[in-house]
């Protein structure tokens, strides 16, 4: 049904334009993430896309939900407030966090355009085209080494054609969108990478699907259509082929060479801009497609590392990071097109939630894919489903590592065996047991094999925890008091102690009498720095064959993480 013209941008045009744009990207995803090749051809370009826009348009809704429920409706500050809010928390990979950038850089002049018009709460041609402007400018400078026949140009020539059209909303958002399709044509011509893979360049792709979203939402009218389906796509007949060949070895957005880094590390940031300032600085050092979007003190940080680790802990210095996200680009991975082709999915995977940074590390650099989950921000199904298809692999096994995700984790398995993804589960509860399962999983065995060795492993391992109570509570031990050390085993509080060394002490003794030759201690930062020397020479002194490894779990929630197999 053909959208009522759109005079003027208020509220409502922003709430359908996010409605169309999120439909657009969804129809496009699949050949949007096809023709993905710079600067990392992971195939995901689409799905980032979407998943920032869906983000967006969420947090608009809930908006007008919210006056739904009382009187008046959202102003177009709210509402612009609200999409670049939204983009900026949900924004994944390098496309998606440009785009938040995009859509902030537009709410910004939208937002002080409004209050100037007062009770009329609308703007109209004028401000539209200094919002285009501001959006690709404020997006070129988010990225710490722009190039040109990427979406930055796609976005700085839909503001180009904008700033020449005269008119009202309409005739403003159709000359961007136009612009913005002349300039997508020509990426092959100034990206080698394009160029050989015969193919536009992705994001830019997906930044004219939202313009064509924008014009419906200001026109009623469809943008025409373009070979290929989407309206957007534009490939030749070999291009596919061509992609799946395609090296990787032309200029990358920061200068990526052959041997790209090994890691694509994404968070939130809590941080002022001072320190922000001195984070570009230092990420930029340590590795390439570096992007920060965001401002007034939240941050969006997205950039390709080979030291994770380094990377989350940069993020540390500056303020406070969650949400963090890390992901392996794999062996013969995209960045070169050595050993198996970039575009080939590998045949297995694994994807794991973890609680911490220090285990994040740990477990990206065994080669899976970890989902960083906070205390008290468990992720969504939708989350995990994401890192499923990130892992890009025939083949997952997904590891929760919690017991209280396992109805999300399964929900989450269920989506994506619908995608043609075959997906096991395990049952893991703790982080350790994923660490035991993780230490037996072989790659070459049958599928069937691997899960049966790992969920024997995680089974065998007896897991608990070290915590300090929040409050007066009811527990199997008897009652705590807020302060109290508790120390749980596989799930039950055990111990209720006084000091955290002693109550550990307490707790391996207990797990150890059962048995074992393994222990495994992961230690928060809110740990004392003595309890792992205490515990292990515990072990050294009191059990005999049985030896001790020792991580770093960062910010885990946990004092204490111990495991026993």
């Amino acid at each position: 049904m053909a959208q009522v013209p759109q005079t003027f941008f208020d509220a409502l045009a922003v709430r359908t334009w996010c409605g169309l744009a999120l439909g657009a990207l969804g129809q496009a995803r699949e050949e949007i993430d096809a023709i993905n090749v710079y600067p990392v051809a992971d195939g995901d370009t689409g799905t980032n896309l979407y998943l920032t826009l869906e983000s967006a348009a969420t947090a608009v809704e809930a908006v007008f939900s919210g006056y739904e429920a009382g009187d008046g409706e959202p102003s177009l500050a709210d509402a612009v407030h609200a999409m670049a809010h939204g983009a900026l928390i949900g924004a994944r990979g390098n496309s998606g966090t440009i785009l938040a950038q995009l859509l902030r850089g537009m709410a910004q002049v939208l937002a002080e355009d409004d209050e100037a018009v007062g009770d009329e709460s609308r703007t109209d041609g004028a401000g539209l085209r200094l919002a285009l402007r501001r959006a690709a400018d404020s997006a070129r400078q988010a990225v710490a080494h722009p190039v040109e026949g990427t979406v930055l140009t796609v976005a700085s020539a839909a503001a180009d054609a904008a700033e020449g059209a005269e008119g009202d909303c309409g005739a403003v958002a159709r000359a961007a969108y136009e612009g913005a399709r002349a300039a997508l044509a020509a990426t092959p011509g100034q990206l080698e990478v394009l160029g050989r893979a015969g193919v536009v360049d992705a994001g830019g792709c997906g930044l004219v699907a939202v313009l064509g979203a924008l014009v419906e939402a200001c026109t009623g009218e469809t943008v025409r259509q373009a070979p290929g389906g989407s309206g957007v796509v534009a490939v030749d007949s070999e291009a596919h082929a061509r992609v799946a060949l395609v090296s990787g070895n032309g200029p990358c957005a920061d200068g990526n060479g052959p041997d790209g880094p090994a890691y694509e590390v994404i968070y939130l940031l809590e941080a002022d801009d001072t320190a922000v300032d001195r984070l570009r600085g230092r990420l930029d050092a340590l590795g390439d497609s570096l992007v920060v979007v965001g401002g007034d003190g939240l941050w969006n940080v997205h950039v390709h590392v080979d030291d994770a680790g380094a990377a989350v802990e940069a993020g540390v210095e500056a303020g406070r990071p969650y949400r963090i996200r890390i992901t392996h680009f794999g062996l013969g991975d995209v960045h070169t097109g050595r050993g198996r082709p970039p575009r080939e999915r590998v045949q297995r995977a694994v994807v794991a939630v973890v609680p911490g940074e220090g285990l994040a590390g740990l477990y990206a650099e065994a080669g899976a894919t970890a989902v960083l989950a906070r205390p008290g921000e468990p992720p969504a199904s939708g989350e995990l489903v994401q890192a499923v298809r990130r892992a890009h692999a025939r083949e997952v096994v997904l590891l929760p590592n919690d017991a209280e995700l396992r109805h999300t984790a399964a929900a989450a398995a269920e989506q994506a065996r619908a995608e043609g993804i075959r997906v096991a589960l395990i049952p893991t509860r703790s982080a350790v047991q994923g660490i035991a399962a993780l230490a037996v999983h072989e790659p070459g065995r049958r599928f069937d094999e691997d899960v049966v060795q790992m969920t024997s492993a995680a089974g065998a391992t007896r897991y608990a925890e070290v915590v300090v109570a929040e409050h007066e509570s009811w527990t199997t031990a008897g009652i705590c008091q807020a302060g109290d050390v508790l120390g749980l085993i596989d799930g039950d509080v055990a111990v209720i102690g006084a000091d955290v060394t002693a109550t550990a002490v307490t707790v391996l003794d207990r797990m150890l009498q059962a048995g074992g030759e393994l222990v495994t201690l992961v230690v928060g930062d809110e740990a004392p720095e003595t309890v792992t020397d205490h515990l292990e020479t515990r072990v050294r002194e009191s059990y005999l064959a049985v030896d001790t490894v020792v991580y770093r779990g960062g910010r885990q929630g946990a004092l204490l993480l111990i495991g026993v197999e």
